[in-house]
């Protein structure tokens, strides 16, 4: 059966120096920054689960939505890196998007409102060409996604150098070899526009990075798993992967149960450890029902965070690291 398709050499593909950025390398925060006032007691208690987790070599995985990037976190979350607290990282493709492009360009976040009325929203040259170049040297290395970007920002390539590397989670990742796994779908991303778009080699780099994400959780028990401003990604990915591991686990007569669990989200809950009934519209929120309820039942515990993330980020990071100097 034959479908028509849109061909896209027919794009007509644009320089990022012609495109206006609503964030900048200046936006994100200094290590030492004064941040807006928050106060949570829970997360003074997600703190210590972290605490205690490091302390005794246990995982723990920060997946996170690109907001959290775009509210100017990305410092903190290296710096926890180099620390050795997180032990896993994982993102969408935004995220890795964005990452990208404030490293090669120190700036990034384009104005759909202003772009898409003509067509020029995501048809840009760079992100799409050199993210989807090193994303099929992935495929040929058999790699993950993930790593294939960490690696291009860190090692540069010709022609290609990248003066913002510092701010760059993926640099970090790869440099300190740290996992760092993108989950994303073909059609979710900017890059997927490209004429260079390999979609094999995404398929094959994003499910790479969906098995070392698996490989992760199955090392969850005393351990944490944080989502951060991920309504349908981070809790679908992180249910799939868990009973993965529960599954081969069970087969070994071992167990992942006892692990904390936290949510970030802009949304409030006031009853979160409870699922609530089908009639009530927050049932149908991925993160509240699979991570604060159902994957903790037996043995886990769950905390909600509700706030910006330029507001519960750098609290949460003022505590792990004055607990740990």
């Amino acid at each position: 059966m034959f479908y028509a398709k849109l061909d896209r050499r027919r794009l007509q593909i644009l320089s990022l120096a012609k495109r206006e950025h609503k964030m900048t390398v200046a936006d994100i925060y200094p290590l030492d920054a004064e941040t807006p006032p928050y106060e949570n007691d829970d997360l003074r208690i997600v703190a210590d689960r972290i605490i205690q987790a490091h302390q005794t070599r246990k995982q723990v995985i920060w997946m996170m939505g690109a907001h959290v990037m775009r509210r100017g976190n990305s410092r903190y979350i290296i710096d926890l890196m180099e620390r050795g607290v997180l032990t896993h990282i994982a993102t969408n493709g935004a995220g890795a998007i964005h990452d990208f492009e404030l490293a090669l360009i120190g700036a990034t976040l384009e104005d759909v409102e202003r772009y898409i009325w003509d067509g020029k929203f995501g048809n840009w040259e760079e992100t799409g060409r050199y993210m989807n170049d090193a994303i099929a040297r992935g495929y040929h290395d058999k790699i993950g996604f993930g790593e294939a970007i960490g690696r291009l920002i860190q090692n540069g390539d010709d022609g290609v150098e990248f003066p913002h590397r510092e701010i760059s989670m993926f640099a970090a990742a790869y440099r300190l070899g740290i996992p760092l796994t993108v989950h994303k779908g073909i059609g979710y991303d900017i890059i997927d526009q490209h004429p260079a778009a390999d979609y094999a080699a995404m398929g094959y780099t994003t499910g790479e990075d969906f098995l070392r994400f698996a490989h992760s959780v199955s090392k969850l028990e005393g351990g944490v798993f944080l989502n951060l401003g991920s309504a349908v990604m981070g809790p679908e990915v992180y249910l799939k992967s868990l009973s993965m591991a529960r599954n081969v686990a069970a087969q070994h007569g071992e167990e992942i149960r006892h692990f904390t669990t936290a949510n970030f989200d802009l949304i409030e809950f006031s009853d979160f450890r409870e699922e609530g009934s089908p009639t009530d519209a927050h049932y149908y929120h991925r993160p509240k029902k699979t991570i604060l309820v159902r994957t903790v039942k037996d043995g886990g515990e769950s905390y909600h965070i509700s706030g910006d993330f330029d507001r519960t980020i750098p609290k949460l990071y003022s505590f792990i690291t004055q607990a740990l100097d």
